[in-house]
């Protein structure tokens, strides 16, 4: 698919595309003496994203390139801001150096996809940036970016960064590296046509996940046709609701842990602005295996994979784990005339629990 941001629509990009975009028009400068407008970069799923270039200018040996960040229909914090590349190419072995500058999140707690002391740099955008610009190095050449954002440490203040143990900026973020608006009547309109695909396709059992992650577990462990699988994003209670009104009968549950131990609290919209009762949600359930100063932990973890980890290290984590899928399928099947299974999984895409 393409998506041309040079007009307006209702999707936008992430801050990872907006590094790729930056990135790439640096190196174009820097290596054929080109100036772009704007450049076209490519995310992990082969999608084509046309990204318009807000500045580049020289600064000695070095380039510096501005990026508007566009989140389209999205409420997102991060809606008009600068993301800002400074690179240099220099000669080294053939590679593609990242760094995060001023405005960028340092990690300072244990439980998330980057390690505890490094810059809040995803593992997912960090690959879709040097996909992007490997292709372009001679053997010889070395490709060293700076990630600024200029507004970063400021606006990292009203997100659930600090909670996180992100200091002093914002998180360079995107599995897909488009952001599409989670919070908009279409968009949760639009996700509904899932189902009509799926049982147009002769499906009878369905299987729902929050997002790309679940729909990729999905594939891996189950099996499955991608048409098979329905991604919800935050809207259980609504997709569910739907699922139910065209006949839908059996429906398999597969996510993280982070979302789908929501269900088991009976919590129909899983986005954290409406409900973040994970650590809770974890405590009642970990305390039928834990002692009281494990439970504290529990509570007061920083987050779910930090849980986990604690389980697995007190041998209790299918248990738990279990015990929430088994809860999960018991809430759903209450409230619909529909026949569930959940799956529940780590970031890696083991299983955690599951009821089937």
């Amino acid at each position: 698919m393409i998506y041309d941001f040079r007009k307006k629509q209702k999707f936008g990009y992430t801050t990872g595309s907006c590094v790729a975009a930056a990135s790439l028009a640096a190196l174009f400068y820097l290596k054929f003496n080109k100036i772009e407008d704007y450049v076209e970069i490519f995310n992990l799923d082969g999608d084509k994203l046309i990204i318009p270039i807000e500045k580049i200018e020289r600064l000695g040996d070095k380039v510096r390139v501005t990026v508007i960040k566009d989140a389209g229909e999205d409420c997102d914090i991060t809606n008009g801001i600068e993301i800002v590349v400074e690179a240099k190419l220099k000669k080294g072995d053939k590679g593609v150096v990242i760094k995060g500058g001023k405005g960028v999140g340092i990690v300072t707690k244990d439980g998330l996809p980057v390690k505890k002391g490094e810059k809040a740099i995803n593992p997912k955008p960090k690959e879709m940036i040097i996909n992007n610009l490997i292709k372009y190095l001679d053997d010889n050449e070395t490709f060293e970016i700076e990630i600024i954002i200029p507004k970063g440490e400021e606006l990292a203040k009203k997100t659930l960064n600090p909670k996180l143990g992100i200091v002093k900026g914002l998180s360079i973020l995107g599995t897909t590296g488009i952001v599409k608006p989670m919070s908009n009547e279409a968009y949760k309109k639009s996700l509904v046509s899932q189902i009509d695909v799926a049982l147009a396709s002769g499906f009878k059992h369905l299987i729902f996940v929050p997002g790309n992650i679940g729909l990729r577990m999905a594939k891996k462990l189950l099996n499955c046709s991608e048409d098979q699988i329905v991604i919800v994003s935050n809207f259980w209670g609504y997709m569910l609701d739907k699922a139910e009104e065209k006949g839908v009968k059996e429906i398999t549950i597969l996510g993280h842990a982070g979302k789908i131990i929501k269900l088991a609290a009976g919590i129909y919209n899983t986005h954290s602005k409406v409900a973040d009762a994970r650590n809770e949600i974890l405590t009642a359930y970990s305390s039928l295996f834990l002692e009281k100063e494990d439970i504290k932990k529990v509570l007061y973890a920083n987050t779910t994979e930090e849980v986990i980890k604690l389980l697995e290290d007190k041998n209790v984590l299918k248990d738990v784990f279990n015990l929430i899928a088994k809860r999960v399928v018991e809430r759903a099947e209450e409230r619909w005339n529909i026949r569930f299974k959940c799956i529940i999984v780590d970031l890696k895409g083991n299983i955690l629990g599951e009821k089937t």
